[in-house]
């Protein structure tokens, strides 16, 4: 192919595609820019072992690397994730009736627990932590200013939950993933992990608005500060407000290493985009059993 002749004479014509005989199986992009006199310069940019694919793409993006953009595009979607619209009264309504209910009918159930760990270790029955919570930042894109001078992911709260651990449990270690076999957890702490039963009181913060009931697992500042380093998509499950219970949680064990925390964030990320108060609900179905077959992580 070659150049219309009369194509010099229009700066607003198309690039034109050439195949040169000096390259061999090669191609090059034709641009036209003014030059110093009155005419046009023609530029050849010979792109070797182009498709026409890539070809096409190039010239819509002006990109020379025609890799780049693919590449751009899908660190994009792996950071970005729209979550399922739904009535938040509604889902606040319902987790807070079923947190209240379930209160009440587990009342016997966690003072028996309480009793447990008051005779067999010495200290609180209560363990209280910092965690990282929902990020509404996400959703209030048009702010001015930010009144936080710390970001530490989302909205830090105190959880609350049955100790498990010795009191010393990270005296001289700080937090470190929990092994199989580990000589800092109780026996009573133990057991009531594999049963979930630790968790019960974060029932509690769900009334106070803290958790629901499904959502990811909320994570310690220090904790989500080196996991969102490591994980890029990790801080896009802080779009929801993290559970007692997750779709993570049913279909993944307790974490034990960064690759655990990763196949984690996946189904995290994929419950955001399905979110419903009747997907929280079969959720809250599945969790019962793996509760007691000892599945999961909750």
């Amino acid at each position: 192919m070659e150049l219309n002749q009369h194509d010099t004479d229009r700066l607003d014509s198309e690039p034109t595609v050439l195949d040169f005989p000096a390259v061999p199986k090669g191609r090059g992009i034709i641009s036209r820019a003014p030059s110093l006199g009155d005419g046009v310069l023609d530029c050849e940019v010979p792109i070797p072992q182009m498709g026409e694919a890539e070809l096409f793409r190039l010239m819509a993006t002006g990109v020379a690397d025609a890799a780049a953009p693919a590449a751009a595009a899908a660190t994009a979607t792996q950071l970005h994730v729209v979550p399922n619209q739904r009535s938040e009264f509604a889902n606040r309504a319902v987790n807070v009736v079923i947190a209240l209910v379930s209160l009440v009918l587990l009342a016997p159930v966690m003072a028996l627990v309480a009793l447990a760990i008051k005779l067999t270790s010495a200290g609180p029955v209560f363990y209280v932590q910092t965690r990282v919570g929902i990020d509404r930042r996400r959703r209030e894109a048009t702010a001015v200013f930010d009144r936080r001078r710390n970001n530490v992911g989302g909205r830090a709260f105190r959880i609350i939950k049955f100790r498990s651990m010795r009191v010393d449990a990270e005296q001289g270690t700080g937090a470190v993933w929990e092994k199989p076999g580990d000589s800092r957890v109780t026996p009573v702490g133990d057991f009531l992990r594999k049963t979930r039963l630790d968790e019960l009181p974060q029932l509690i913060n769900v009334v106070l608005g803290d958790m629901n009931i499904v959502g990811p697992r909320p994570e310690r500042p220090s904790i989500f500060a080196e996991l969102r380093e490591n994980i890029a998509s990790y801080p896009l499950r802080q779009q929801a407000r993290p559970g007692i219970t997750g779709w993570a949680q049913i279909n993944r064990a307790y974490d034990s290493s960064i690759d655990d925390v990763r196949a984690k964030v996946e189904f995290d990320l994929e419950y955001l985009e399905r979110q419903s108060v009747l997907e929280d609900l079969k959720i809250m179905a599945r969790t019962l059993p793996v509760m007691l077959f000892k599945r999961g992580a909750c």
